[in-house]
């Protein structure tokens, strides 16, 4: 059996992957995610899933049998892709430009080989409530967006702005389980590898 590393720091994606019984190794995979001029927000998630998945693969020591995960998510409202907020003014931005309407959040997952790499992008559409100023200024305080595309966590205390979801939840915290478990079978790395046969 092929053996899983996660190039990603995301704890997010380390408990969707356990919560799967996907056994996994972290590494290391810093990639520049700096938009290119006129590239989709497709594009873009794509581009860097696999830039992780080969930065992950290419620091590994022994390559025999090893697959490498890589993943990145996005949020995208007006055609404009939201990072991660740099500062609380820049957060409150985009919770003010997502309030009170729809966005779409994109996640690309890249797994490979060293021979081959595979993508699958996820779109999910996510509606907000009305957001007040207030309300977001609280939010900013309480430290969850700050490493958050988009500026909010929809499994933590943003989940209190979210008044509809048409698609995967998984994908929107950072890693479509579905998806993920349908790439690693191809890899031939089995799911729930915690059960025993009864």
């Amino acid at each position: 059996m092929n053996s899983l590393y996660l190039a990603s720091g995301s704890p997010r994606r380390r408990e969707l992957l356990t919560q799967i019984g996907v056994p996994f190794t972290v590494v290391s995979a810093a990639i520049d995610e700096t938009p290119l001029t006129n590239e989709s927000a497709v594009s873009y998630v794509e581009r860097l899933a696999r830039g992780k998945a080969a930065a992950g693969f290419a620091v590994l020591s022994n390559t025999s049998g090893a697959c490498v995960l890589g993943a990145d998510t996005a949020v995208i409202v007006d055609g404009q892709i939201l990072g991660k907020p740099v500062d609380q003014a820049d957060a409150l931005a985009m919770l003010m430009a997502l309030a009170g309407r729809e966005h779409e959040v994109l996640t690309a997952i890249a797994l490979t080989d060293g021979q081959h790499c595979e993508i699958v992008c996820v779109s999910s559409r996510v509606r907000f409530r009305d957001i007040s100023v207030e309300e977001a200024t609280t939010y900013w305080h309480s430290g969850e967006p700050q490493d958050k595309a988009g500026g909010y966590a929809i499994q933590g205390l943003g989940s209190v702005f979210v008044a509809g979801l048409n698609g995967s939840y998984s994908a929107v915290v950072g890693l479509p389980v579905c998806e993920t478990a349908q790439l690693l079978h191809q890899f031939g790395i089995p799911c729930w590898q915690n059960l025993t046969a009864r």
